[in-house]
């Protein structure tokens, strides 16, 4: 593929593509991290916030750009968005992002036993249903071999205590990504794909009860002894959005740096098993 701007070839050729990005907060989000790459690639990024608080909140960050207003939670808004996106001239999309997540952990942590009602079905509204919403509203404004890409969790085996509830949530949004994988393949070659991400620091994480601790004892397993950086993620998130990636669908790329192959590492063993003193 020839950039459109010269001679130079793009590996991603991502330049001119629209894409949508939802879940920006603030400039340590996952969100921010692949639009920003998505604008260094030449792509056209418009971007989707929850709040107009939110909004207002970003726009040292996000300066003059497509920013839309959208809460997920609430019925009706992913359609509205769908069609103030396609008005604005960005269908066809080569792209959504749904980088979007919430579970109310203002009670602090509570065996996953204890888990409310309300709140299983707000987070799960949130952070799994709306990949299905988003999906049906924009399918009438998707390019054929679009890409839909979703922030994950690396292990759904896994069952951190502090995660509580999120962690069957997150399973839900994985096994959405695959249905709706096979769903939309009856009529179009759109793709959905899971990043699956090892422990970052964000502020969004940094609302987990103890998960500092956590995301300390993370990097010890990681065969680098280094954490996962936002980056990283980010630059899985824009493999999967290009067309150089065009054979993987309905599946989660792992990015952990190791994390989930190493539980039996000599130095964490050592200092497990290590006697109080």
């Amino acid at each position: 593929m020839e950039d459109a701007g010269g001679d130079d070839m793009s590996f991603l050729g991502l330049k001119g593509k629209s894409v949508l990005v939802f879940g920006v907060a603030n400039k340590r989000s996952v969100a921010w991290a692949i639009g920003k790459s998505l604008e260094d690639e030449g792509a056209r990024v418009v971007y989707s916030v929850r709040s107009d608080d939110r909004k207002k909140s970003l726009e040292a960050l996000l300066g003059d750009r497509p920013v839309h207003v959208c809460d997920v939670e609430k019925e009706g808004e992913v359609d509205r968005l769908a069609k103030e996106v396609a008005a604005a001239g960005y269908a066809p999309l080569h792209g959504i992002v749904h980088s979007i997540a919430f579970a109310n952990y203002s009670e602090g942590l509570k065996p996953f036993h204890a888990t409310k009602r309300r709140d299983f079905l707000q987070a799960t509204s949130v952070s799994a249903f709306s990949l299905v919403e988003i999906s049906q509203a924009f399918a009438p404004h998707l390019a054929r071999d679009a890409s839909v890409v979703a922030i994950g969790i690396s292990s759904l085996l896994v069952t951190p205590d502090n995660y509580g509830y999120m962690g069957p949530i997150k399973a839900a949004l994985e096994s959405s990504a695959r249905f709706l994988a096979k769903s939309f393949s009856a009529d179009t070659e759109v793709r959905f794909n899971i990043v699956g991400s090892g422990p970052l620091k964000t502020s969004a994480s940094a609302g987990i009860p103890g998960y500092l601790e956590s995301y300390l004892f993370a990097e010890k397993l990681t065969f680098r002894r280094r954490n996962l950086e936002t980056q990283e993620v980010a630059n899985a998130a824009l493999f999967l959005l290009s067309a150089r990636s065009s054979g993987i669908n309905g599946t989660t790329l792992i990015v952990d740096a190791g994390l989930g192959s190493n539980m039996f590492d000599k130095e964490v063993i050592r200092l497990a098993m290590r006697p109080d003193r």
